[in-house]
């Protein structure tokens, strides 16, 4: 937990990868969870979240306890002495992923990874495309060799949903567990 509060925190960034309701889903749960989120959405994860769930920016923004804009590069988050659990990208994007193998911050979104990473804190990259060609392939691997989580939204089917929401819902509540979030239930798989 962060020095300031009892409450843990957690960073979450949308990109515009396809997946919008997996970014949506962890604000609503963390806010469930008692989780303060500091949420960066870039402008094509405004479009994207606006076109798969219909919501706009301030809709979103309303679901976490702070938002930055990924501009405002001087933001808490952009920096090394603001305590939080992880951050998690929810949807990652290629190009997003491809900024944070390589530590090209040049906007808050980036930047608050290399600061998770810099930090020795989870970093999760929830990561949307297929099929992956070698640079992505490459990016995963230089992002998991600098500490990163790849944790592309693969559902599990153990435990049978019975719907989209249920499998939405079981891969956000793995994500928060493997983010260091205690109050996360995901079910387990309890063998046969």
């Amino acid at each position: 937990m962060s020095a300031a509060t009892s409450r843990p925190r957690l960073v979450v960034g949308i990109t515009g990868a396809s997946g919008a309701i997996y970014g949506v889903r962890l604000l609503d749960r963390a806010r469930a969870l008692g989780v303060e989120t500091h949420l960066v959405v870039t402008s094509a994860g405004v479009l994207n979240v606006h076109h798969e769930m219909g919501l706009g920016r301030a809709e979103l923004e309303a679901r976490a306890d702070h938002h930055h804009s990924p501009g405002e590069v001087g933001a808490c988050i952009a920096s090394g002495s603001f305590s939080t659990e992880a951050m998690v990208i929810a949807p990652c994007s290629m190009k997003t992923l491809a900024a944070v193998a390589h530590g090209f911050g040049d906007n808050l979104l980036s930047r608050a990874a290399d600061v998770t990473l810099k930090e020795r804190r989870r970093l999760v990259l929830m990561v949307r495309e297929t099929p992956f060609n070698l640079a992505h392939l490459r990016n995963m691997v230089a992002a998991t060799e600098m500490g990163a989580i790849v944790f592309p939204p693969l559902p599990a089917f153990y435990h049978r949903p019975q719907s989209i929401d249920e499998l939405v819902d079981e891969t956000v509540e793995r994500v928060l567990q493997i983010s260091g979030i205690g109050q996360a239930s995901p079910k387990a798989w309890a063998g046969l």
